[in-house]
Order: structure tokens, then C-alpha cells, then sequence
């Protein structure tokens, strides 16, 4: 089984997550820096769900430039994301990527046919702070974890080969 919660450096050396936000009449930025793995999920989650409750919601971007590395969680919290954005507000979101080894995960997930994908700096950096981690119980981050590998599953006939095995086990469990 094929699981892609690695890039190019290894885990020892990669700067633990973190997530940081910005936000201006309803403009989202949303950065994730260092390893940002399912420890985060609960805390990526909470955040997509405070974000579309704002009444004055008007776009999202995801600056991934910073990133060391991305789980499958991650990713299938991602593609949610895009997903729920496309169905209730119409559009898809930006997605920015300044690393090779990012670039090609993301694309070998089909994350170009759920954003715009720019290979470029995402502007507006310093404006944003951190998110508070916000701690899930263990069957709250496995129904999580659960959830991100279906939404990475349904993407495509690949992703349902390369998590299946996994998600048999998690459901199990």
C-alpha cells in the first residue's frame, strides 16, 4: 500500500505543524507550516466549519509554500475543503505550492480538478497568526481520519486503491 504522508525530508527533521489564518472582509487565507499531520485534523476542521459559518464568506485560499509535509488526513481535509466550497459557494478555491515534492503529491491526489493550483508565492503572508490547536477525543480524530481518507478515496480509482487496505483497518479498529 502506497501511503503518501511523506515528502522529501525525513519526519525527524521537519518542523512540527502548524496553522495559521488570516482573514479581511471575509477573504480567507489559510497557511500550513512544517509537518502538518492528523494531530492538526481536529484543529483544521474546527476552523473550515468557523470559517463557511461567517456570514461574510467570500473566498479561500490555501498557502501550502511553507509546508515540509502533508498527510493523507491533511490531504482528505483539503480536498473537503474544495469540495464543500465548490458545492455551497460556487467556486474553487486557490491553492498555493512552491514545493516540488508538495506539487506532485497534491497533483497525484487530483487536487487540479478541486483548485486553482499556483505554483507561485501566495501573498499576504505576514498577516497571518496562528490557529489554537484545538484537541479531539481519539474517536472524534479517528472519525476524522476516517472521513478525510473517503473524501481522498471517492477523488479517484487510484486514491481508492491506495488508501483502501487502510481504511478497512481504521474502520476495524
Amino acid at each position: 500500500m502506497i501511503s503518501p504522508h511523506f515528502l522529501s525530508a525525513s519526519v525527524a527533521e521537519m518542523a512540527e505543524g502548524k496553522i495559521l489564518a488570516a482573514n479581511h472582509d471575509g477573504v480567507y487565507v489559510i497557511r500550513f507550516e512544517g509537518d502538518v499531520r492528523l494531530t492538526l485534523c481536529t484543529t483544521i476542521d474546527d476552523y473550515f466549519q468557523r470559517m463557511f459559518d461567517d456570514p461574510a464568506f467570500a473566498s479561500v485560499w490555501v498557502d501550502l509554500c511553507s509546508a515540509e509535509g502533508l498527510d493523507s488526513t491533511t490531504l482528505g481535509l483539503l480536498a473537503k475543503l474544495a469540495l464543500t466550497v465548490k458545492q455551497r459557494f460556487g467556486f474553487q478555491p486557490a491553492i498555493y505550492s512552491c514545493d516540488p515534492g508538495i506539487n506532485r503529491l497534491i497533483k497525484s491526489m487530483g487536487f487540479q480538478r478541486l483548485f486553482e493550483l499556483r505554483e507561485e508565492v501566495c501573498g499576504g503572508q505576514d498577516e497571518a497568526t496562528a490557529i489554537p490547536v484545538v484537541e479531539g477525543s481519539e474517536e472524534a480524530v479517528k472519525a476524522k481520519v476516517i472521513e478525510a481518507h473517503k473524501v481522498l478515496m471517492a477523488l479517484s480509482p487510484e486514491n481508492r486503491a491506495r488508501f483502501k487496505d487502510l481504511l478497512t483497518v481504521l474502520e476495524r479498529g
